[in-house]
C-alpha cells in the first residue's frame, strides 16, 4: 500500500461483536452532529443485515442485561427493538445447597419494570447491526487487524483485506482473542479459578414466572436465567476435569444429574439442547488506555459469570467512553490524546473495581468448604433478605442504577 492509499479515521473499532457494535451506536450522535469519521474491523463475516427474518433457536446462547443496560440501550434508540425478544426478570433467588439461608429480590420492591433481561445474543447482534446500516461507518469485515503501530498521535492499522487506517484513537473490543494487546506489549493479570462454565439452554416442566435463580453448591454455582416460554438458559460452573463426563452424557441422564444438583425448584427438567463448556479465570488488562489506545470489554476485563455482571460492566465502559469524546469534542481536545482518555478512565475506575471485586469475591466466598464458614453464608443470606436497604442498594448497584 502506497501512503495515498491509507485512510485517515478519527476512531477506529477492532471487533464488531456486542461491545464494538454498541459503541458504534453510541457515537451515532457525533457521526450525525460532528461528521466523526468511525471504522470497525471484525474478523468474523457476518450475516447480511437487509435479511430481517428471524428465527428463534432453542439453542441461542443469552446474555442478562441489567435494567441499566436497558435504559442505555434506550438512549440509543435501541430498546423497543431488542426488547421482541427480551425476557423479563422479575425476581432473582439466591441460594446455597444444604442450607436454609434465601435471599429474594424483586423488581416491585425497586419500583422498576424488570430487575433485568435476557435476550438472544444473536438477536442483539441484528438489532445492532440494523442501526448500524443506517450509519455513515466505514466496516471491514471480515478482516483481521495484521499489525498494529503506533504512529504519530495514533496508530496505524495494517488490515488482511488490504488496507490501511491511521487512527486517532484505536478501541480494541476484540475479546484479545486476536492478540493485539500482546502485540502492543500491554500486558493481563490472570488467575484461574479453576472452574468451567458448562452453558445450555433447558426446558422446564411449568412456568418460571421470570424467576432467576443463582443456587451455590459445592462443586460451584447453578444459574438459571429465564427465557421465553417454559425455556431456561443454564450457566452451571463445575470443576476443571468435571465437565468431560457432563458433556458426554445422554440427554435424560443429563438432566437427571441436574435436577438432582439444583433441586425441584423450578419443577422438573424436560429438555436440554446443545452443551458448550469454556474455562473461567480472572483477566484484567494492567492498561486500558494509552495515547490513542482504549481498550473494551473482555480484552480489558474477564470476569466469572457468578454476578452476570461482564457485558453489563462492558456496556457502561462503552457509554463512557461515549461520553469522553463528545467532551472532548466540545472542547476541541484530541479525541485520542491523554487528556480525553484519563477523563474516560477516571468515569470507569471505580465502577471496574467494584464490579471486580464483587464478582471475584463472591465465587472465592461459596467456593470454601467450611461447615462454619457454611452457616455464617446462611445467616448472611437471612440476613440479607430480612435487611430491606440493604439488599435493594445492593440489587439497583447490580442492575447499573447507581454507582
Amino acid at each position: 500500500m502506497t501512503a495515498a492509499a491509507t485512510r485517515r479515521v478519527d476512531v477506529a473499532i477492532v471487533g464488531g461483536g456486542l461491545v464494538g457494535a454498541s459503541l458504534a451506536c453510541a457515537l451515532a450522535p457525533l457521526i450525525e452532529r460532528h461528521g466523526l469519521s468511525v471504522a470497525v474491523i471484525e474478523a468474523a463475516a457476518m450475516p447480511e443485515v437487509t435479511d430481517t427474518t428471524w428465527q428463534p433457536s432453542f439453542d441461542a446462547r443469552s446474555s442478562a442485561i441489567a435494567q441499566g443496560s436497558a435504559e442505555r440501550f434506550r438512549v440509543m434508540g435501541l430498546w423497543q427493538a431488542m426488547a421482541e425478544q427480551a425476557a423479563a426478570i422479575q425476581r432473582i433467588h439466591v441460594s446455597e445447597k444444604g442450607r436454609l439461608g434465601v435471599t429474594r429480590l424483586t423488581a416491585a420492591e425497586l419500583d422498576q419494570p424488570a430487575l433485568g433481561y435476557v435476550l438472544p445474543n444473536a438477536w442483539m447482534g441484528q438489532v445492532l447491526h440494523r442501526r448500524l446500516a443506517e450509519l455513515p461507518i466505514e466496516w471491514h469485515c471480515p478482516a483481521s487487524v495484521e499489525a498494529i503501530v503506533p504512529e504519530g498521535e495514533g496508530h496505524r492499522l495494517t488490515l488482511s483485506d488490504g488496507c490501511t487506517l491511521q487512527a486517532a484513537l484505536t478501541v480494541l473490543a476484540d475479546g484479545g482473542r486476536s492478540g493485539l494487546k500482546e502485540q502492543l506489549g500491554i500486558a493481563s493479570d490472570s488467575a484461574s479459578y479453576d472452574q468451567v462454565a458448562l452453558i445450555a439452554n433447558v426446558e422446564i416442566s411449568r412456568p418460571h414466572d421470570g424467576i432467576a435463580y443463582e443456587r451455590f453448591t459445592r462443586e460451584g454455582p447453578i444459574a438459571l436465567l429465564p427465557l421465553p416460554g417454559q425455556q431456561m438458559a443454564l450457566i452451571w460452573t463445575l470443576p476443571v476435569g468435571r465437565e468431560e463426563a457432563h458433556l458426554a452424557l445422554g440427554d435424560g441422564d443429563f438432566l437427571a444429574e441436574l435436577q438432582q444438583a439444583f433441586g425441584d425448584r423450578v419443577g422438573r427438567f424436560r429438555r436440554v439442547g446443545s452443551r458448550h463448556a469454556y474455562p473461567l479465570s480472572l483477566v484484567t488488562a494492567k492498561e486500558t488506555i494509552r495515547p490513542g489506545l482504549a481498550v473494551l470489554g473482555n480484552a480489558a476485563h474477564s470476569l466469572h459469570p457468578v454476578a452476570g455482571q461482564g457485558f453489563n460492566l462492558a456496556l457502561r465502559g462503552v457509554t463512557d467512553l461515549a461520553a469522553a469524546l463528545e467532551q472532548a469534542l466540545a472542547g476541541g481536545e484530541a479525541l485520542g490524546g491523554m487528556l480525553t482518555l484519563r477523563d474516560f478512565e477516571a468515569r470507569r475506575i471505580v465502577d471496574r473495581h467494584q464490579v471486580i471485586r464483587f464478582s471475584d469475591g463472591l465465587v472465592r466466598l461459596f467456593g470454601i468448604d467450611s461447615g462454619l464458614l457454611a452457616h455464617a453464608r446462611a445467616a448472611g443470606l437471612v440476613g440479607l433478605n430480612l435487611f430491606g436497604p440493604l439488599r435493594r442498594g445492593l440489587a439497583r448497584r447490580a442492575m447499573g442504577l447507581e454507582r
